[in-house]
């Protein structure tokens, strides 16, 4: 298997990375008062579960191109305040496309901490 059109190269994602963490991160830890995550892992079995429930599912609902669309969120309970991130199914692959709430979405991947910068 080929390296996929979309990838890019590990300069290019540590340059998105480190401006991310100087332009928001500082923000998130001054408005917190702590330090935040700054990435989600989750398993890559969980993941192709999901991504074969997102294609089945749409399929039944006549949804030939679905997308996956991820959001930022924040835990608000006694466990965590912590960012996290959740995965949406939506009714295309454009950027505009609607969300798909006929499908619950993924969350639950785990973060290391301290945060690391990539």
């Amino acid at each position: 298997m080929g390296r996929p059109k979309n990838c890019i190269s590990v300069t290019k994602a540590k340059a998105l990375q480190k401006n991310w963490n100087e332009t928001r991160a500082l923000g998130i830890e001054r408005a917190l008062g702590a330090r935040d995550i700054n990435a989600v892992t989750f398993n890559i079995d969980q993941l192709q579960e999901f991504i074969d429930h997102v294609k089945s599912k749409s399929a039944s609902q006549r949804i030939a191109n679905p997308g996956i669309r991820v959001y930022f969120a924040a835990y608000n309970n006694a466990v965590s305040d912590k960012a996290t991130v959740f995965l949406n199914a939506t009714e295309s692959d454009e950027g505009n496309s609607a969300n798909n709430y006929g499908i619950d979405p993924l969350n639950f991947g785990t973060n290391g901490w301290p945060p690391e910068a990539y």
